[in-house]
């Protein structure tokens, strides 16, 4: 083995055991890369080992900070981030929580379906996953433990409807991945639209065939009250505001009237508005967002940072060309070896947050993709059809990662707002059907390509 093979395979055992000393992880990246560019440049200097890693390394690291903070494409984060924190605060979600539970509320199975569509209206106006679970728990476990919904049922339906954020455009996470890849932001937004709604549309599916099957797991209310006109007004003036919001950043996107950048500020300003007509903007709420936007764009950027500095240190050893030269000798075919990917990445899941994923692990898979025949090149109108399919089943594969137990992120988010009598094992069996329904959709993507790649050829294609 070769001295920077050795110090490719220290790097991610340094990066792991450090993972747990509970050091921001910011600092566990920059901290790694510049240990073990120490490491290789003395090397040089003193053991004849010719690393690669010299002075030049540290003025390209600082470089491509720089140029990492002149990033247009990146300013749509804080803007996004900006825009689902105010919606947060705004009102809009307690609003159609009480409409759609009139109209639904009156069948079984009614508030989970309530649920599952505030979840994916959510999804495409916040896309914060923490937010969106945290929002939904409080709004909806109270209603559902009146109505004698079954703990695991309840608990399951907010994770999943919550994690839809991740996905659906226009989130945060296809923004990162679509910097790192050098792909277009409206690409991954149009083709992340399909596989979005077909998964709210599976829950959909699900909610109601064992609503029926089982009536005791999903009760409906002892008081129905008939059919209300009023109740439709009132579920469209509830639910008309949010779907203005989303067409207007989404569909001034898929048009081509505005870049994502510009997106997000319109975003940000709509969801302002929303706020002040709902009357829930002070200035004490205007500045808990603005500081909550402040930190968290900080953390993610601390982040970029640090992960910068070591996956260039990482690239300078070969690590790209080892990691990529093993996963191709695999004896498992294209469709194997994506297999594999999907299930590292699914492990990743419970160690690290999506950013550090998409920062670190992603731009080293892509590479490995690009060197396997998945027969889906041709005809699909875009220049990178084939990337642009992966990113959509590293997202699904993450989506399904936060959901399962024992570490999945999104379960943690919920127990922390529900009732006493809920335990966290009940939440874990409420997740399981959900995380099967994932995977099934993850199937039909691998196996259908076409389900993410269509709607941005048709859009953007060439």
């Amino acid at each position: 083995m070769e001295f920077n093979e050795i110090l490719v395979i220290g790097m991610f055992l340094t990066f792991i055991a450090f993972l747990f000393t509970g050091i921001p992880i910011a600092y566990v990246l920059a901290g790694v890369g510049i240990l073990f560019g120490a490491i290789g440049y003395w090397s040089d200097i003193y053991m004849d080992t010719f690393t690669g890693l010299d002075l030049n390394v540290l003025g390209i690291s600082v470089s491509r900070i720089f140029s990492l903070m002149e990033n247009w494409v990146l300013v749509a984060l804080p803007m996004f981030i900006f825009m689902g924190l105010m919606l947060d605060k705004s009102g809009v979600a307690e609003r159609m929580m009480m409409a759609m539970q009139q109209l639904f509320g009156r069948v079984r199975g009614g508030l989970g379906i309530t649920v599952t569509l505030i979840g994916i209206i959510l999804a495409a106006s916040t896309g914060i996953i923490g937010a969106s679970v945290v929002l939904l728990g409080l709004l909806s476990i109270p209603a559902m433990m009146r109505q004698n919904y079954s703990k695991t049922f309840a608990t399951g339906i907010v994770c999943s409807a919550g994690c839809l954020g991740i996905l659906i455009p226009p989130s945060i996470m296809l923004v990162i991945m679509a910097d790192q890849l050098a792909l277009s932001v409206g690409d991954l937004f149009t083709a992340a639209v399909f596989p979005g709604l077909m998964l709210g549309a599976v829950y959909l599916v699900y909610i109601l065939g064992l609503s029926f099957f089982k009536p005791d797991v999903a009760p409906a209310p002892e008081d129905r009250k008939p059919f209300d006109w009023h109740v439709l007004k009132e579920v469209f003036n509830a639910i008309f505001p949010p779907i203005v919001l989303i067409v207007a950043v989404l569909g001034s996107i898929f048009a081509g009237i505005a870049t994502p950048t510009e997106a997000s500020g319109v975003g940000a300003l709509g969801a302002t508005i929303l706020a002040a007509v709902n009357k829930k903007l002070n200035l004490k709420v205007f500045h808990e967002v603005l500081m909550s936007s402040f930190k968290t764009t900080a953390y993610i950027f601390a982040i970029f940072i640090g992960a910068t500095i070591f996956s260039l240190v990482l690239r300078e050893l070969g690590g790209d060309e080892l990691i990529t030269s093993f996963l191709t000798g695999l004896p498992f075919g294209p469709y194997g070896v994506l297999l594999v990917i999907l299930g590292i990445v699914f492990l990743l899941g419970f160690l690290l947050d999506w950013i550090e994923i998409t920062l670190i692990v992603l731009p080293l898979l892509a590479p490995v993709i690009g060197e396997l025949d998945f027969n889906i090149a041709q005809g699909a109108g875009l220049d990178q059809p084939v990337l642009v399919w992966f990113v959509m089943l590293i997202a699904v594969t993450l989506q399904t990662s936060f959901l399962t137990p024992p570490v999945g992120f999104a379960l943690f988010y919920l127990k922390g707002v529900c009732p006493p009598e809920i335990k966290l094992t009940d939440i874990y069996k409420g997740v399981i059907p959900f995380i099967l329904l994932q995977l099934l959709g993850l199937g039909v993507l691998i196996l259908f390509p076409d389900v993410a790649l269509w709607l941005p050829s048709v859009v953007y294609g060439n």
